[in-house]
């Protein structure tokens, strides 16, 4: 009975509802009492509000748990002992929902609470806007990295400097930007990486904010005493042979006197030894010369004329320049690029000199090698960029030069000029990319063009 309650108290209000009607016809028509069969009919109409009423508890419960949802009001409770297990059952799946509503907003507040934890803590400054500049958010490093205590758009950011806030608007999805500042009479050279997302229905920008002044400095420092110190090292060898050259040639041809220098009078095998040190001393000359005129071509790379086309194209003509030189050598070039029809935008001139660089490379690292091979291979890799590889079996290089490979002038051939991979490094900068290197000695390298 206890399980039916619900039925038995809908079945009881039916009863007595028709007995009602029963009397309330007897009395009004059979023995004609008006007053009684009136105040009967009062009696019928609150039982069938009551039975209304009594029905439509289910009704009311999901009304209120629906508001409740709707209102994020999880603190209410459903409770019925009266109605029996059906009834019990179905609060029980209400507060059942109530309660794993309740314990997904508080991990919601707890990864909140975590992530803003993190945003307080970290010293690189975080800066959230929408798309109309309108700030949702931003952590205490933004606010001392630009000395500002509020920040409530974009446009607040001009105070700082006025191309800032257009310079943060026009950043898209994985934009990187170096943004030269003064603030507080302090140079800042700002990296800024923006990210998009979308969120209640609105478009915002992430962008990640860190000053690195002081680490370029450390390497544009480093840089230099690098570069100072081939510099000085390829001069010195051309002017200590001239300038012994230059003195040599003074004591044969001139006769110490304290009143004025003199002629000697020379033999022939002393006019031969003038003769070759001013020889040497020319061709010494010549060759500073021409090394400060490489020097000045590192710094005059024509801008790219960027053109969209098939990098088998690429392969094609540096395999088709090199290919006799290659055969001679005994070297296997394989070429694979995927898929078939991969394009790249890119100065397909100035990308000719890398390619055909690094292959000249790698057939001298496998040069007497045995089964010498030049591997080039270009594909789409992480975020949809372009990489192309040369790989060879060579040589390797060595731990202790890798990373000074790229510096102009730096060579380790008896021949080679210290250039091509400067000129290469420089080349791929102004396509926006990078070159880098994987090396181990005795097992071959792979230089790793990504743009």
């Amino acid at each position: 009975m206890a399980c039916n309650r619900f039925r038995v108290f809908i079945v009881i209000r039916v009863l007595l509802m028709v007995v009602n009607i029963i009397l309330l016809v007897y009395l009004g028509i059979v023995t004609h009492h008006v007053i009684s069969a009136l105040i009967l009919g009062a009696i019928l109409a609150y039982q069938i509000v009551d039975l209304i009423r009594f029905s439509e508890q289910s009704n009311r419960k999901l009304s209120r748990f629906f508001a409740s949802i709707r209102h994020s009001d999880f603190s209410s409770s459903f409770s019925d002992e009266r109605l029996g297990r059906t009834f019990d059952e179905l609060n029980r799946s209400f507060n059942e929902v109530m309660t794993e509503f309740r314990n997904q907003r508080s991990a919601r507040e707890e990864q909140f609470n975590y992530l803003q934890t993190v945003a307080q803590h970290v010293s690189m400054g975080i800066l959230c806007f929408d798309s109309e500049g309108k700030v949702d958010m931003y952590n205490p490093a933004v606010r001392k990295m630009f000395g500002l205590n509020h920040l409530r758009s974009i446009s607040d950011l001009s105070a700082v400097e006025p191309e800032l806030p257009g310079i943060l608007l026009s950043l898209r999805s994985d934009d990187r930007k170096l943004i030269k500042l003064i603030v507080r009479d302090e140079l800042m050279q700002v990296s800024a990486y923006a990210t998009e997302f979308r969120m209640r229905g609105n478009e915002f920008t992430l962008v990640s904010l860190q000053d690195i002044h002081a680490e370029l400095e450390e390497k544009e420092i480093e840089s230099w005493q690098k570069l100072i110190r081939v510099l000085t090292h390829e001069i010195m060898n051309s002017i200590t042979p001239i300038s012994s050259l230059a003195s040599t040639v003074h004591d044969i041809m001139i006769e110490p006197s304290e009143e004025s220098p003199r002629l000697k009078s020379l033999s022939q095998d002393e006019v031969e030894s003038i003769q070759n040190a001013l020889s040497t001393i020319r061709n010494r000359s010549d060759g500073l010369l021409n090394f400060v005129e490489i020097y000045r071509n590192l710094t005059r790379i024509p801008k790219p004329s960027f053109r969209y086309f098939p990098v088998a194209e690429l392969f094609d003509r540096a395999e088709q320049l090199l290919s006799p030189r290659m055969m001679e050598m005994g070297i296997t070039c394989k070429c694979n690029v995927q898929p078939d029809e991969l394009m790249l935008t890119a100065d397909p001139d100035l990308l000719d000199q890398v390619i055909i660089n690094l292959i000249l490379n790698s057939m001298d690292a496998v040069k007497g090698r045995e089964n010498p091979e030049i591997f080039l291979r270009a594909y789409n890799g992480q975020n949809n960029r372009t990489l192309i590889e040369v790989k060879d079996n060579g040589t390797g290089i060595m731990p202790d030069i890798i990373d000074k490979i790229f510096m102009p002038f730096f060579t380790s051939k008896k021949n080679g000029s210290g250039i091509g991979l400067s000129l290469s490094r420089q080349i791929m900068y102004l396509h926006k990319g990078n070159i880098t290197v994987r090396s181990k000695p005795d097992e071959g390298s792979v230089f790793i063009l990504t743009f």
